[in-house]
């Protein structure tokens, strides 16, 4: 079983058609082809610098900008015709350079290889992804801080163990969600910033003889330089590894935000719905609305997580320099940067929807005797050492379940069982409202500074 005769850019080697089994096991065009965009650009630089430097001329130059050009115009317009047997985007795009401009087009791939054409290609295109994804994360922050302004003074229960543990506001829990974000974006920046350098020129492995200006290229490609050692520039995916991580980061982050809008609105919780048009329903229990969008958010953060572990596998036995096993990038790659992006639209949506439950959350605060802590915290104040009035309260707080009371329910002569220096102001510490009122420094839950923090973050996403 063989192919057809269409003719290879490398083929003079060989002297039997290749096998159309393995066209259609080494082809990466049915995916790669996404970065055609890429693969014109870096030529069309590539090719204005071989004419500057004199290693074509300025007419051969012109030619073959101009032809493609012309191959952008139809792939965007979805006229051209990918060619499995042509392996990848670049073979299909230089071969078709040629039937349209004649032998000209064979100078394109002059001083360059594969290797570290396809390495170029990658970090233009990921280079882009990662703008397209700081944008959506900042979509996300906004939505977050637009709800968070409303609930600067929402009361709710904040939690260790998933036990209740102190009052905090919604507001303030909301922010805790931005300040992940910020670092998935400063992530994702640094990242942009380490592989933002040319790696064409370094040829298939040792570089080219010919006289070529790397530099030219790098800055009309948009790098802040050049690679340093051509055997790493063509091997290297140690960016595509460092994104991957840094989005499973976000993914992770997304998923415990999911996991707690899911606990939330289960009706055990009851603290926030989400809007209809952001759930689904059963096919067989009528009554049911199921946050499905977090829920799937909370599930293709696995998937994530193995486009990371998949490109750390592949590279962690090859040796320099390029290897056909970097084909298997791409589709890691990818998928890595498809999941996050859905993911981050469907969350700048979701979350605008949220309606949230303040009494549901205010009584839930109240019921947890979550001022304990500060009961603890106005005995120190009053002369005792901490860990007697840690004593204090653990008691008080047994009284106060077996009288089935919070703690702001007890009186005056209950609480002064359990230490004389407890006196009428114990009750303004022991009101949610006093709680997170004191908390009233940087980073602290106070509304004041909830709001505070809201106007900085606002600022950042800018």
């Amino acid at each position: 079983m063989t192919s057809n005769k269409t003719e290879k850019p490398w083929g003079g080697r060989f002297t039997a058609p290749t096998n159309e089994f393995v066209e259609q096991f080494t082809q990466s065009v049915s995916y790669d082809q996404r970065l055609a965009h890429y693969d014109i650009m870096g030529s069309i630089a590539h090719v204005r610098m071989l004419a500057k430097v004199g290693v074509i001329t300025k007419k051969e130059g012109t030619q073959i900008t101009a032809g493609l050009k012309k191959i952008a115009l139809d792939i965007k317009a979805g006229q051209f015709q990918w060619q499995t047997a042509l392996e990848d985007v670049h073979m299909n795009i230089e071969t078709a350079l040629v039937q349209g401009i004649g032998d000209v087009g064979k100078k394109l791939h002059t001083g360059r290889s594969r290797n570290d054409q396809v390495a170029t290609d990658i970090r233009l295109y990921l280079r882009d992804e990662i703008d397209q994804i700081t944008q959506q994360i900042n979509s996300v922050l906004k939505a977050l801080l637009s709800l968070a302004t409303d609930h600067a003074d929402t009361i709710m229960p904040g939690f260790t163990h998933l036990q209740s543990a102190q009052p905090v506001t919604f507001g303030h829990h909301l922010l805790a969600w931005a300040e992940m974000l910020l670092r998935d974006r400063s992530r994702l920046q640094d990242c942009r910033k380490r592989f933002n350098l040319l790696p064409l020129g370094s040829a298939a492995l040792a570089g080219t003889s010919y006289p070529i200006d790397r530099a030219m290229v790098a800055e009309a490609l948009g790098f802040d330089g050049v690679t340093q050692n051509s055997l790493d520039s063509v091997s290297d995916r140690d960016f595509a590894i460092e994104f991957a991580a840094a989005a499973s980061l976000i993914m992770m982050h997304l998923s415990r935000f999911s996991e707690e809008l899911v606990i939330w609105m289960s009706q055990a919780s009851g603290f926030i719905d989400l809007g209809d048009a952001w759930c689904t329903g059963s096919s067989i229990m009528p009554q049911k609305k199921n946050p499905d969008i977090p829920e799937l958010v909370r599930g293709k953060t696995g998937r994530v997580y193995g486009d990371l572990m998949a490109l750390l596998t592949l590279m962690k036995a090859q040796p320099l320099a390029y290897n056909r096993d970097n084909q298997e990038d791409k589709e890691s790659l990818f998928d890595a940067i498809d999941t996050v992006k859905m993911c981050l639209i469907a969350y700048a949506g979701l979350i605008p929807t949220i309606t949230v439950k303040k009494e549901v959350m205010y009584k839930a605060a109240a019921a947890g005797y979550a001022t304990a802590t500060d009961l603890a915290d106005y005995l120190v104040v009053k002369g005792l050492p901490f860990r007697d009035a840690h004593e204090v309260v653990g008691k008080t707080v047994q009284y106060a379940i077996q009288k089935k009371k919070d703690l702001p329910s007890l009186t005056l002569a209950e609480l002064q069982q359990f230490s004389h220096v407890i006196k009428e102001d114990v009750f303004a510490v022991l009101e949610l409202e006093g709680s997170v009122s004191a908390r009233n420094h940087v980073g602290g839950t106070a509304p004041k500074r909830v709001r505070a923090a809201i106007k900085r973050l606002g600022k950042q996403i800018k």
